[in-house]
């Protein structure tokens, strides 16, 4: 069983930057993910990164240009870099590992 754990939500004005960091414990993993719950709507993967196989990328439109995924193996950390916050980006963060959920993090962007 892996330790998923994120940090770095927080509040910021609309146009701010945020970076989300996640770490597991246990061996490496074969993917990472970051997956948003926002009130009313359905849980969005945001970008993901996929190891098993030939190495991919996966990036939500809502947030494609603004958001970027990033890997520190050696670190078996993965991050989310978002810029260009919008309120509708408002919402709980939560890094998943290999199927496992940490406990979320907040965003919350005002106008």
């Amino acid at each position: 069983e892996l330790l998923v754990e994120e940090s770095g939500g927080g509040s910021v004005q609309a146009g701010g930057s945020l970076r989300l960091s996640c770490t597991a414990s246990g061996s490496s993993t074969s993917s990472m993910s970051w997956l948003r719950d926002a009130p009313g709507k359905q849980r969005e993967e945001v970008a993901s990164i996929y190891a098993r196989g030939v190495p991919s990328l996966y990036i939500a439109d809502s947030v494609k240009g603004r958001f970027a995924i990033s890997q520190n193996d050696a670190k078996n950390a993965v991050y989310l870099q978002m810029n260009d916050l919008k309120p509708e980006d408002t919402a709980v963060y939560i890094c998943r590992v290999d199927g496992y959920l940490g406990q979320g993090t907040q965003v919350t962007v005002s106008s």
